[in-house]
């Protein structure tokens, strides 16, 4: 399944002046990564990967913003997949710029009642799909010798919480791997840095009770949930030329809720 432009002819894929990547960009922060990136002469690329749904809304918000839409139904879990993920994009243009990885699932729970295989779905995921799309980008963006790649990860990785020991420990695995990538790929002048958000309003938040919603809000110095776009609009940045002396770092978007 895929969504976006069915096809690209010769003379776009000789337009494009920059691929950017997405994982995750269905819905919530990645699609406004999504659209935030897309621009004229640029080619979007994102997966997603329930077979419920189809990607067209952000496929969409791209095309409106002038860019090349091209999305996915790929599980980053799986090795095989994120490698024909790569190797399409690759193809068709030639180039990765900017890898965003921002794919991630919740499966929450007490760890004495979390089953085992919700542990590792959420460390396979939310970790295991940053490794094999990094692994995957960092090949193209080594050999171009520029490139600049973002992990989203979480306070949650930072602070803990409870009840979410696996998604806490994924996002804490991201920290420590960007700051490796960081050192492995600097002497290509690749940038590698993470984006650490608080809460958030999209629909992996959507189903808390208004009373724990309430409760967070009172614990944020700003006074308010943040938004996807506050998200999106760092990560901009980090790949813009702006940014080039920026890497290994964890930022956090969280209203001052973690300090």
């Amino acid at each position: 399944m895929s969504a976006g432009n069915p096809e690209l002819p010769e003379k776009m894929i000789s337009d494009i002046e920059q691929t950017i990547v997405v994982t995750g960009g269905s819905r919530g922060i990645g699609r406004a990564l999504c659209a935030a990136f897309s621009r004229p002469k640029t080619a979007v690329y994102f997966n997603y990967c329930c077979p419920d749904e189809t990607g067209d809304q952000t496929a969409s918000q791209i095309i409106a913003a002038g860019g090349i839409a091209r999305g996915m139904q790929i599980d980053v879990a799986s090795e095989a997949e994120v490698s024909r993920f790569f190797k399409t994009i690759v193809g068709e243009t030639g180039k990765i710029d900017v890898l965003v990885n921002n794919a991630g699932i919740t499966r929450d729970n007490l760890l004495i009642r979390m089953k085992s295989d919700d542990w590792r779905k959420v460390i396979d995921v939310n970790l295991g799909g940053v490794f094999h799309c990094t692994r995957e980008a960092a090949r193209t963006m080594i050999q171009k010798r520029a490139g600049s790649i973002i992990n989203i990860t979480s306070i949650a990785g930072v602070a803990g919480n409870a009840g979410q020991a696996n998604y806490a420990a994924a996002k804490a695995g991201i920290i420590g791997f960007t700051k490796s990538m960081a050192r492995e790929l600097a002497s290509r002048a690749v940038t590698v840095n993470a984006i650490a958000p608080g809460y958030i309003e999209t629909d992996m938040t959507s189903h808390l009770a208004d009373g724990v919603k309430s409760e967070i809000i009172s614990q944020i110095p700003l006074g308010r949930a943040g938004s996807p776009t506050d998200v999106a609009g760092l990560a901009v940045f980090l790949a813009s030329d702006a940014a080039r002396y920026i890497t290994g770092q964890v930022i956090h978007v969280n209203g001052g809720m973690y300090m």
